[in-house]
Order: C-alpha cells, then structure tokens, then sequence
C-alpha cells in the first residue's frame, strides 16, 4: 500500500509525541511492505509565530493532497491569558476541520487492564469499559454567530445546528453501534434547548432505519454523572461538538490519563489524527509527554483511513505488552510502579518501538 501522510507536529508536546507516531508508522511500513511518504507542516501558535497565520495556505493544501493527517497539539498560554487576542492558535484547528469536511470525530475509551489504578475511579467500576463516542465537529456554539455588546458587558454564542449535520454524523454513529454492542445513547439537553431538540428528533427518525440497535436519549447533566458512576451501560455515545468535548475529557480518567486516548476527525475524505491532551506547555521539552496517545491515533489512522487492522492491532498490542511488563510514564504511574520503569517521552517511545519489532 502506497500512502502520503502529513504531520503537523504544532505546539507545546506535539513534536515530541508525533515522533514516535511517525517512528511506529516507518517501522509498519518496513515489516508490512507499505510504502509511506512523509510532509511536515505548520499549524497554531508556531504558524502565527513564522506567518502569523494559524493555518497557512502552505498548510492547507499540504492537507488537501494527503491520505492522512497525524496532529499533534495547538495552543500556547499567552493566549490563554488574553482572551481579546483576535488571532488564537485554536481557530488554525477549528478551520482545518471545516476546510476537510471532517464533521465527525471518533473517540475510543481503550482500557488496559495495566491501568485501572491509574484511574481515580474504582477498579470494580471501570473493569470491562469499552466505549466509542462520536462527537460532531463543525456546529454548535463553536461555529455559531458570535457577539460582544459595544461596552463589552454583555456576550453571546449562538448554539446553531442544521438537521444534515445531525444526520450526517448520527449515521456513523448508528453504523458503529451495528457491529460492536448494538447500543447507542445519544446525548442533548432536549428539555432545554431548542438545538437539542432538533437533534434528538432527528435521532429518533434515524434510529426507526437501525432497528437492531437498541437507540437512548439522555440529558447531557445525566449523562456527565453516569459516566463516572456506572461507564459500563455505555457503548456508542453521540453527541454535540460541545456536550461532546466535556464529555470525552472526563472520560479521559476512565482509561487513566489524557495521554493514552487517541482521536480521529474523519468525514468523506482525508482523515486526522490526534492524541486529545492537548499541547501541556507545562512540560514541554521536558521529556514528560506521554507519546502512547499519538501512537494509539496511528493505530486508528491505520484501521479507519486504510484498513490496516491487522497493523493497528500489532501497535495496540505492543502497548499492551508495554504496560504488562511495568512500563510508565508519569502520568500513569502509581505507587506500586517500579522506579526504574518510569520512562520519559523518548524512552517509552523506543519501548514501545521493541515491543512492535
């Protein structure tokens, strides 16, 4: 299989972590027989930095010609510290999935069962979680109207969804639900918000065409408690862009840490790739970042863009065997872990890297 794939490393930890993702990528390519070119591109705070542009033209059609895209992170905390900023690292992100169509995004919660101490809930609740959220990308309050009064005392987003938009990603989502636990909850705020109501109606339209898969609807407050309460009722979860990102950072404490859930954004063409922890400028450059989440977002670039599934499981089972021989990084480590394997960025790249050969 021959494939071009664009790395937009980005800021904070994304060059670090988007090196073992390319490193794992080269050494499939080697023992498969693929052939996978490489570009590299700029996007965020960097990009504003050279051009001042989040998402430069260059960038854009780099992306538009590839068969994927493996991200690494945007953001920069000068930004965050000055919200009348006019040109922020994030909307290089928000425009990038617009620019590709990529209106839904994929969201594995992957327990190993190595990490259930890592985790602040219980063992006993989290033991046997396996869930798939699709959460919508290129609507809601995200993309809706914006506007700041002229005394700048009063602001307003406006929450805005079209019924193909629903339909669109709910179709995935029910799709999904078909092949693995034939369960799906989809989650709104329909006793409150009008947006929510048409989603939930378009819902309840679309899931008359899946009749094997057993379709709920829950309050999206509901839904935050369930999922730390009981995260096994759950199988396929859809949801808006914004319910949808709150939702898949909480998950992150089932598996353990934000640095071991990977991301896909994919809609009719070219799919990206993405750990969702975000850039952590904390401990950039520090040798800290856990890369097991961009290595995990090769493993679902390979399955999803090119149906490599084979591939995708001999990554994810050479974390697996990474973990069950005691290895960690910082982030999930516990008190039981051995010292002498608490591994940085790049140790814990080779590791895995030994594990897959």
């Amino acid at each position: 299989m021959k494939k071009h794939i664009l790395v937009i490393p980005g800021d904070g930890i994304g060059p670090e972590v988007t090196t073992w993702g390319k490193a794992v990528l080269e050494e499939i390519a080697a023992q498969y027989n693929h052939e996978f070119t490489f570009d590299e591109a700029l996007m965020g705070h960097v990009a504003i930095e050279a051009t001042g542009n989040p998402l430069p033209d260059e960038t854009l059609e780099k992306a538009k010609a590839s068969d994927a895209i493996l991200f690494g992170a945007v953001g920069h905390a000068k930004y965050d510290n000055d919200p009348s900023a006019k040109v922020r690292p994030e909307q290089g992100l928000l425009k990038i999935r617009k620019e590709l169509g990529l209106y839904a995004n994929l969201r594995p919660i992957m327990l190993f069962d190595e990490l259930l101490d890592a985790s602040s809930l219980k063992p006993e609740v989290l033991r046997g979680t396996d869930i798939l959220f699709f959460r919508e990308l290129t609507g809601d309050v995200y993309f809706g109207e914006k506007k700041r009064s002229e005394d700048r005392n009063t602001a307003s987003d406006l929450m805005i969804y079209h019924r193909y938009e629903v339909e669109r990603i709910a179709k995935k989502a029910f799709e999904a639900a078909q092949v693995r636990g034939k369960r799906l909850c989809s989650v709104d705020k329909a006793n409150v918000l009008e947006a929510s109501r048409l989603w939930r109606e378009v819902v309840q339209e679309l899931a008359k065409q899946y009749p094997d898969v057993e379709t709920e609807h829950m309050f999206i407050d509901n839904a935050a408690m369930q999922l730390v309460k009981n995260p096994k009722k759950f199988d396929v979860v859809l949801t808006a862009n914004l319910f949808g990102d709150i939702l898949t950072d909480e998950a992150s404490q089932i598996a353990g840490s934000m640095g071991m859930l990977a991301s896909a954004s994919i809609g009719d063409g070219t799919g990206f790739f993405e750990p969702i922890h975000g850039s952590a400028h904390d401990i950039a450059g520090q040798d800290k970042a856990n890369p097991l989440a961009s290595i995990l977002s090769v493993a679902l670039m390979l399955e999803i863009s090119f149906g490599l599934k084979e591939e995708a499981k001999k990554i994810t089972d050479a974390i697996d065997k990474t973990l069950k021989d005691g290895y960690r990084t910082g982030d999930i480590a516990d008190a039981n872990t051995d010292k002498a394997k608490i591994l940085g960025t790049q140790a814990m790249g080779q590791k895995v890297l030994e594990y897959l050969k």
